[in-house]
């Protein structure tokens, strides 16, 4: 059965970076485009980013872009995102997942905290 762990978050200050690592198991990885989401508070899960499976095609939404990378290691079953200048607004919960649906099961996501 396909799992994704995300990992790598935490609270930080506004301006401050943190790399997220998402591990995705039990299914093929390296053929799949992927992508990061997050769900802030009382909000709906919304798009972040995305990589095509070489890696060499990327795209943001325009509230990250600029700011954050997304990155993927195929040989690790891998997909990181590294965020830069946080700012309060980025506080939510991250997830990871095939970019298109359908889609996995959602992992338990990693808390990010950005303090102004």
């Amino acid at each position: 059965q396909a799992q994704l762990i995300e990992s790598g978050g935490g609270l930080v200050q506004a301006g401050g970076s943190l790399r997220l690592t998402c591990v995705a198991s039990g299914r093929a990885f390296s053929s799949d485009d992927w992508a990061w989401f997050r769900q802030a508070p009382g909000k709906e899960r919304e798009f972040v980013a995305t990589i095509n499976w070489t890696g060499q095609r990327t795209t943001y939404a325009d509230s990250v872009k600029g700011r954050f990378t997304i990155s993927r290691d195929n040989t690790s079953n891998r997909v990181y995102l590294q965020m830069n200048d946080l700012q309060p607004e980025g506080t939510a919960v991250y997830y990871c997942n095939l970019a298109t649906k359908p889609q996995l099961p959602w992992g338990r996501g990693t808390q990010v905290a950005v303090s102004a």
